[in-house]
């Protein structure tokens, strides 16, 4: 079994949004998208979604993006990101309920990998399109679910971490956050995120081994849509 990463699909069967400001990298994505995930990923294996799987506006405008992301091999977990608005924080559940035998929904919980826990959740940086008051806010309480990712795990007796947020765990001007002390603190292994797009953003991501933890970004057009295999 290996475990795989993957952000920002993007997927808009039911949308007319569009991605291609960003590059001719994103000229049918959805097609790389299968193709490499056919070519790397057994049914055995697991699949971490890192955010923003769909432009849907709900649940009924994305069934179709849901269904392709089902259909791809192996146990597919999915993080929520800043787009997924047809999941909130009250609707977890109900997802996981709705799509069981499907899809995984990782917030306020935890997954297994082997001897690891897969713990999660959408997470927060500032971008500067908000006040830095209610940039903390939202920092402060993804931290806390977080926090009850951690705890679940722990309770269930595991002591190894892989950490998935969808936003960096830091803003492009900080080298240290709640996210990357809460990594620390915790012993995470590594940390996995999406979210940033274009080369200006590769290049300000924070990336490599720094005090003990492995940093990595998923994104899908840093990727060029091919899944990184991280154990």
């Amino acid at each position: 079994m290996a475990l795989y990463a993957l952000g920002d699909l993007h997927l808009a069967f039911q949308s007319d949004k569009t991605m291609d400001i960003f590059g001719k990298v994103w000229k049918n994505h959805e097609k790389k998208i299968e193709k490499n995930c056919n070519k790397l990923i057994s049914e055995d294996d697991t699949l971490v979604l890192v955010g923003d799987h769909s432009w849907g506006k709900g649940l009924d405008n994305c069934q179709m993006d849901l269904e392709f992301i089902s259909s791809l091999p192996g146990r597919k977990i999915l993080i929520r990101g800043n787009h997924d608005n047809f999941w909130n924080a009250k609707k977890t559940q109900m997802l996981n309920d709705r799509f069981k035998g499907k899809l995984l929904f990782l917030q306020n919980n935890f997954y297994p990998y082997e001897d690891y826990a897969i713990v999660g959740t959408k997470g927060y940086c500032y971008e500067g399109l908000d006040t830095i008051e209610h940039a903390d806010m939202l920092v402060e309480r993804e931290a806390k679910r977080l926090k009850k990712s951690f705890e679940a795990a722990r309770e269930a007796g595991f002591e190894k971490y892989i950490m998935f947020l969808h936003y960096p765990p830091t803003s492009m001007w900080e080298k240290t956050s709640r996210f990357t002390f809460m990594a620390e603190a915790y012993g995470v292994e590594q940390v996995i995120y999406a979210h940033c797009h274009g080369k200006e953003r590769f290049h300000d991501s924070l990336l490599g081994n720094v005090n003990g933890v492995k940093y990595s970004l998923v994104s899908g057009d840093y990727l060029d849509f091919k899944p990184a295999r991280i154990l």
